[in-house]
C-alpha cells in the first residue's frame, strides 16, 4: 500500500491508494484488447511480463493514449483532441488530473535511468514510487511499498532478463509481479506518451525553482502531437519541441498572487537562453548530452495559473508555432 513519509497532503492520494495496483488494472485493459490495440505480450526471462507497444508490435494511437494513462497511474485522463490550427495543423494530446503531484511527479516523470548489459532506457511509471530511488520522493512526501510494480520504458530494444531482474529487486517485488511496457520514441505510442507530459514538465520546472507543489490542486495541459519521426534521435527533437514551443498548461493553485507574479516569468521555456530554435539543433550543439543543456529550457511554452484563493489568473510565456513548423516539417 502507499507509504507516505508524513501525513498525506490534500494533493496526494490517500495512503490506501496504490499507484502500482491502479496501473496494473489498466494493463489488464491492454491485455484484454491486445489484438485491437496492436500490442504484444511477451516474457522477459521466464517470469516478467512485457507489453510491447511499438518495438516489434505496431501499436497505434489508442495504445499510446493508454500507455500515457498508465504512466499517470490512472490518476489523469489523456485524450487526443483537435489541435489549434494557428499552432500546428494536426491533433493534440490533452491531459487532465486532479492529483497532479502523485500522477505526474510520483509516477509519470521519467526520473529513472535504466542501464545494464549494453541496455539503456528512460524509466517512468509507478515503479519509481516503489523503488524510491530519487530524492524527489522525499520532497513530495510519497513513496510506496508495493506488491506489484508497473514501469514504462522509452527504448528501442527489449530489456534483457538481467535488467528486468534488477528492476524487480529495486522495487522489492518478485519478477513475476513486475510488468514493463515499452515503446521507442519514434513510434505512434511513444510519441503520444511523451507529448502527454505537458503538466508533468511544468510541475518539474516548478519543483526545480523551489515552488511548493503542495499548493497545486489540479492540472490541465495540451500539446501538439508531432508527426512520428523516422528515427529516435529525430523523434526526441520533435517531442521536446511539442512541449517547449507548443504546450500550454493551466494549473489550479491556492497561494499568494505576489508569489505567482514573482515566479511566473521564470517558468516557461522562454526563460532559457537556449530557447528559440528546434531542440534537435540544441541537442546536437550539446553533443547529445541532456546535462549540457540549460535545465531551465525544459518547460511548456505557456503557463497559466488560476489562483483558487483569490480568483485571479496569471499567464506567462508564449507559443512559438514558427519553431514547431521548422521542427515538424524536418526530414
Amino acid at each position: 500500500m502507499g507509504r507516505p513519509f508524513s501525513s498525506p497532503s490534500p494533493r496526494l492520494p490517500s495512503p490506501a491508494v496504490n499507484l502500482n495496483q491502479r496501473a496494473l488494472d489498466l494493463c489488464g485493459e491492454f491485455l484484454n484488447r491486445a489484438a485491437e490495440l496492436r500490442v504484444r505480450l511477451q516474457k522477459v526471462g521466464e517470469k516478467t511480463r512485457l507489453i510491447d507497444c511499438g518495438i516489434e508490435a505496431t501499436g497505434g494511437l489508442e495504445a499510446g493514449r493508454l500507455l500515457a494513462e498508465i504512466c499517470l497511474s490512472g490518476l489523469g485522463r489523456v485524450s487526443i483532441v483537435p489541435g489549434r490550427s494557428d499552432v500546428w495543423p494536426g491533433p493534440a494530446v490533452q491531459v487532465t488530473t486532479d492529483h497532479p503531484v502523485a500522477a505526474c511527479m510520483a509516477s509519470q516523470y521519467a526520473g529513472w535511468e535504466v542501464k545494464g548489459d549494453g541496455f539503456f532506457a528512460m524509466g517512468s511509471g509507478p515503479m519509481r514510487a516503489a523503488a524510491n530511488r530519487e530524492k524527489i520522493f522525499e520532497s513530495i512526501g510519497y513513496c510506496e511499498r508495493a506488491s506489484v510494480a508497473v514501469g514504462v520504458l522509452e527504448t528501442r530494444t527489449v530489456p534483457p532478463a538481467a535488467v528486468a531482474a534488477q528492476l524487480a529487486e529495486a522495487c522489492a517485488v518478485r519478477s513475476e509481479d513486475l510488468v514493463l511496457l515499452v515503446a521507442p520514441t519514434a513510434s505512434q505510442a511513444g510519441t503520444i506518451q511523451i507529448a502527454a507530459r505537458s503538466v508533468e514538465t511544468c510541475l518539474h520546472k516548478l519543483f526545480e525553482l523551489g515552488f511548493d507543489l503542495d499548493v497545486v490542486e489540479s492540472g490541465y495541459g495540451v500539446a501538439p502531437l508531432p508527426p512520428v519521426a523516422d528515427d529516435d534521435l529525430a523523434a526526441i527533437g520533435r517531442t521536446n519541441d511539442a512541449i517547449l514551443y507548443g504546450a500550454e498548461v493551466t494549473l489550479y493553485v491556492r497561494t499568494d498572487d505576489d508569489r505567482l507574479r514573482e515566479l511566473g516569468p521564470r517558468v516557461p521555456s522562454s526563460a532559457s537562453a537556449d530557447h528559440g530554435e528546434p531542440f534537435a539543433n540544441i541537442f546536437a550543439r550539446a553533443g547529445h548530452d541532456f546535462y549540457k543543456i540549460d535545465p531551465h529550457l525544459f518547460s511548456p511554452a505557456l503557463i497559466r495559473f488560476v489562483n483558487l484563493r483569490t480568483g485571479r489568473s496569471h499567464q506567462f510565456g508564449q507559443l512559438a508555432p514558427e519553431v514547431l513548423a521548422r521542427s515538424f516539417a524536418a526530414g
